[in-house]
């Protein structure tokens, strides 16, 4: 058995970091490459050695050409633009995606579902194991509740995070939105301000939380008639969003292209 080769994206970030370490910590996995943007001050350095590791002998570089070349999955947390960018490369290569990025528009989304016609690509808002049961839970919650319990769906992270709603947020308001057979877009309400009048009924309400050093904590909340339901998430390591990615990393390599979710990982897509 050959070790599976990985190329880690965004090499230098929190997640970039983790995702070395998980490598290093688990047999069977090879860091193939690891990548930065061109203006990265981590550029040159050893990816160990930016993970906090002793040196592995792998430097991070902005090219990668010779990294894909050889690897058999990329896995990347780092941002729309170099996510699309970089689908569209190992797309061309055949190699295989893992991509955790959130913040992606309408037309990156467009974009990666045109790299994953070439290639396979697990694309999700978060890679937990968790989370996504919780978003198998909140689709199977909101199809057997009517619209007397409306769906509100409440985040928090740390404050350096960029995007809102979260992905995680956004999956599950996809999950929600789903279980009542909608589209999201139509129904979402986020962010309530001034004189909102009443609630409408059906719609998926998000709000968004930003402070400290929060990894992820995500709550969605069904509110009924004199009762209410919460099904809640708290991550408290993003080491668990690299155990997720790497599960997913193992699966997708040898899959035939196409756009697959962490539900199809987790065989949790029927669920």
């Amino acid at each position: 058995m050959f070790d599976l080769r990985i190329v880690i994206a965004g090499a230098g970030g929190r997640m970039g970091r983790t995702l070395i370490k998980a490598i290093c910590d688990h047999e069977g996995l090879t860091l193939a490459g690891a990548l930065e943007h061109a203006g990265s001050t981590h550029l040159g350095a050893d990816a160990g050695v930016v993970a906090g590791l002793p040196a592995v002998g792998v430097t991070v570089e902005a090219d990668g050409t010779a990294s894909l070349a050889g690897a058999d999955v990329v896995i990347d947390f780092s941002s729309p633009a170099a996510s699309v960018h970089l689908a569209e490369r190992a797309a061309a290569r055949g190699v295989a995606m893992v991509i955790g990025t959130t913040g992606f528009s309408a037309q990156d989304n467009a974009a990666l579902g045109a790299a994953a016609g070439r290639t396979a690509i697990v694309k999700s808002g978060n890679m937990s194991l968790g989370v996504n049961l919780l978003a198998a839970l909140t689709r199977r919650v909101a199809a057997t509740l009517d619209d007397t319990f409306d769906i509100e769906i409440l985040e928090m992270h740390h404050n350096k995070k960029v995007d809102a709603p979260s992905g995680t947020a956004l999956l599950l308001g996809e999950a929600a939105a789903k279980g009542r057979q909608r589209d999201l877009d139509a129904w979402s309400e986020r962010g309530r301000d001034g004189q909102t009048g009443a609630r409408k009924a059906g719609a998926i309400g998000f709000a968004s939380l930003r402070g400290g050093s929060v990894v992820g904590e995500h709550a969605v909340i069904f509110a009924g008639p004199a009762e209410r339901i919460e099904l809640v998430h708290k991550a408290e390591d993003r080491m668990i969003f690299a155990h997720g990615a790497l599960v997913a990393a193992r699966w997708v390599t040898g899959r035939q292209p196409g756009l697959y979710s962490m539900a199809d990982v987790l065989g949790l897509s029927d669920f």
